[in-house]
């Protein structure tokens, strides 16, 4: 396997839509509906978020993007990696493209919302940082939440 090459994307590249697509039928197969909290592509809000796909050899792997919050925060979304691709890192590459991204526009923090079911996720997001933190935003109603946040 070729390492993994980020690149930008728009919210129309058919490659981030193909992912978002397969991360939002895996979490549908995890939590009730209610629970899920998918991006609606019609939004023009949209064009506050910051979107990367990871290619292996011009495939899409992974996905992930950053949306602020507010003017010192900004939240992790869409983090996903097809599990044809995990384990090889190509999370953690993501994650710090993301993270020097959000460094770049001189935020100080990022938060980001997973769940109890994600216990991989929740071990990765430990392993690279983030502490947890009380549920904020659509998040604070929701049973299954768990939020984490990283200090940049």
């Amino acid at each position: 396997m070729n390492e993994p090459v980020l690149r930008d994307v728009e919210i129309t590249n058919p490659d981030l839509l193909q992912l978002i697509e397969r991360l939002d039928a895996y979490l549908y197969d995890l939590y009730p509906p209610v629970e899920v909290f998918v991006v609606d592509l019609d939004d023009p809000g949209l064009s506050g978020i910051h979107f990367v796909v990871a290619y292996v050899d011009g495939k899409p792997a992974g996905c992930g993007a950053i949306k602020e919050i507010d003017e010192t925060s900004t939240e992790l979304k869409r983090f996903y990696v097809d599990p044809a691709y995990r384990n090889r890192g190509i999370a953690g590459r993501i994650l710090r493209y993301l993270e020097e991204k959000a460094r770049a526009r001189r935020y100080a923090a990022i938060r980001l919302e997973t769940g109890d079911p994600q216990v991989e996720a929740v071990a990765f997001y430990k392993k690279n940082g983030y502490a947890a933190i009380e549920p904020f935003g659509e998040y604070i109603a929701c049973p299954s939440s768990v939020c984490f946040e990283k200090r940049l």
